[in-house]
């Protein structure tokens, strides 16, 4: 005679979610003046001499590739017709942006775990 016990549930490990990655100053920032000089139709070449800095500088600037100081930061700002507040402010809210869709997508990833490995503990 053989018993039919049922088979216990296995159990697996939940994955770890991935620490979040905070996004860098020096990017965030050059993505707002790039953003900004194509926002007004204007080159390169037009805002840098404006800001009386160099073209490459400013193209690295907005790469992040660069931390400015705050002089350089603020020469562009005004040369795009902004005040450093402003440029901050604008690097802020991105900030805040990026950081909330961040969070959003881990917790969405984090409950999809828990709901596959409630799934597997049920088979």
């Amino acid at each position: 005679m053989s018993s039919h016990a049922p088979k216990p549930a296995r159990v697996i490990p939940l994955r770890p979610v991935p620490a979040a990655k905070e996004p860098l100053w020096r990017d965030v920032v050059g993505d707002v003046l790039r953003r900004e000089r194509l926002a007004q139709r204007r080159t390169l070449k037009d805002v840098a001499d404006a800001a009386r800095i160099s073209m490459p500088y400013l193209s690295e600037l907005e790469r992040g590739r660069k931390e400015a100081s705050s002089e350089v930061l603020a020469a562009a700002a005004r040369a795009l017709g902004l005040g450093l507040a402003d440029l901050l402010a604008l690097a802020q809210g991105e900030i805040i942006r990026l950081t909330a869709a961040g969070a959003r997508a881990r917790l969405t990833s984090h409950q999809g775990h828990q709901g596959e490995a409630r799934l597997r503990l049920a088979a």
